[in-house]
């Protein structure tokens, strides 16, 4: 395992540091079954107060399970959940210091905007005076000052988006859970929608614990980020560390275009042997013969597809050793790109630096020893 899966243990970071928000303890979920279907299997996590947290994962790894025992929704099998140093795991929903935004934003289409963030405190018998200037408050957080008069269905969807957000934050709470909240967007959207609520959380400065399938997503919002895999913590670390230190096959994979090379595959391309990665953008493709300076490394091979994407163009390439890989290229930067065709000869070139040994091992068995390990 790499040391980006040890982040938790590291000066500096919220275990060191005493300055935990959720602190998750062999945190277990069956379901019924037979057998029972292990939804998450032994999760041990610190997140700091003030962090920005993302739990990554494909469909069914566990995620959203683990956002729902802390949010007090799901009651866990074993282990425990710590909001700042209190155990929680026993007290119900409405008992814990804790909002979640769905993908759903679930807003009242007959109240106003300023009405739909009210209502959780009218609820808690604010006094209308302080709900009105909380709500306003609230709003002017997530750039909707303006808005409040409004009916959800007058506005965009981002602009529900940010409404859900107000809703949530108009509570105070220390930490703020995020269920796949820009799920619905569309792709333009979504990004922008991705700068304002990074901005949004370092403005309110609470911990935001966001959970994803989306990659990008999670490296561009996240300060650190949970990678899940069948109820498992596969790794945890930064973006950085995530993207350029994978802990696994599952993780380098999953988190980046896959690009591995395995046994004699690998030693073929590189001399060594063993499973080793390459990130596309770290790979030159030219045309065999094209002058190269002495510390480029290269391997022939076909091109297999051409995807013109606008700013960048994947080359899709067959090695001649075996195994293919992925290079992308910022368009622009050579007319030769511009000729390459399917089935043209063609080397890829990468300095030896950038090729990353990637481990074997996975956390696929149900040993505890295992998910302490990996999420450690």
């Amino acid at each position: 395992m790499s040391s980006s899966a040890t982040t938790d243990s590291r000066p500096g970071t919220p275990a060191a540091s005493g300055a935990a928000a959720i602190r998750l303890r062999g945190l277990r979920k069956e379901f019924p079954g037979r057998p029972p279907v292990v939804a998450v299997a032994g999760a041990d996590l610190t997140i700091g107060s003030g962090e920005f947290f993302s739990m990554l994962g494909p469909s069914g790894s566990g995620k959203t399970t683990v956002l729902r025992m802390i949010a007090g929704f799901e009651q866990p099998t074993s282990g425990t959940v710590e909001l700042a140093g209190e155990d929680v795991t026993g007290r119900p929903p409405y008992a814990r210091d804790v909002n979640t935004v769905f993908q759903d934003y679930a807003l009242f289409p007959h109240m106003s905007v300023q009405e739909n963030v009210e209502y959780g405190l009218m609820v808690k018998k604010v006094g209308r005076a302080e709900r009105r200037r909380r709500a306003a408050e609230a709003l002017e957080q997530v750039r909707l000052g303006d808005k409040g008069d409004r009916r959800p269905t007058q506005l965009s969807g981002g602009q529900r988006q940010r409404v859900a957000l107000a809703r949530a934050l108009v509570n105070r709470p220390s930490v703020l859970l995020l269920d796949e909240p820009l799920g619905a967007l569309d792709l333009k959207l979504r990004e922008q929608m991705q700068v304002e609520l990074k901005e949004i959380q370092r403005e309110v400065g609470i911990t935001f614990l966001f959970v994803t399938h989306d990659q990008d997503e999670a490296l561009t919002l996240s300060d650190r980020i949970a990678v899940f895999n069948e109820g498992r913590i596969e790794q945890v670390g930064s973006a950085r560390e995530i993207y350029e230190q994978p802990a696994n096959v599952f993780v380098a994979g999953f988190v980046g275009t896959s690009n591995l090379l395995r046994g004699e595959e690998a030693e073929r391309a590189t001399g060594r042997r063993g499973t080793y990665g390459i990130r596309p953008e770290k790979l030159t493709v030219v045309r065999p013969g094209t002058r190269r300076s002495g510390s480029e490394i290269s391997a022939a091979g076909t091109v297999a597809e051409v995807v013109y994407a606008g700013p960048v163009t994947r080359f899709v390439v067959d090695l001649d050793g075996g195994g293919r890989l992925i290079a992308l290229e910022e368009n622009g930067h050579s007319a030769t790109h511009d000729e390459l065709r399917r089935g043209d000869p063609v080397e890829l070139l990468w300095h030896s630096e950038h090729l990353i040994e990637v481990p074997e091992e996975n956390s696929t068995t149900d040993d505890p020893s295992t998910a302490q390990r990996s999420s450690s």
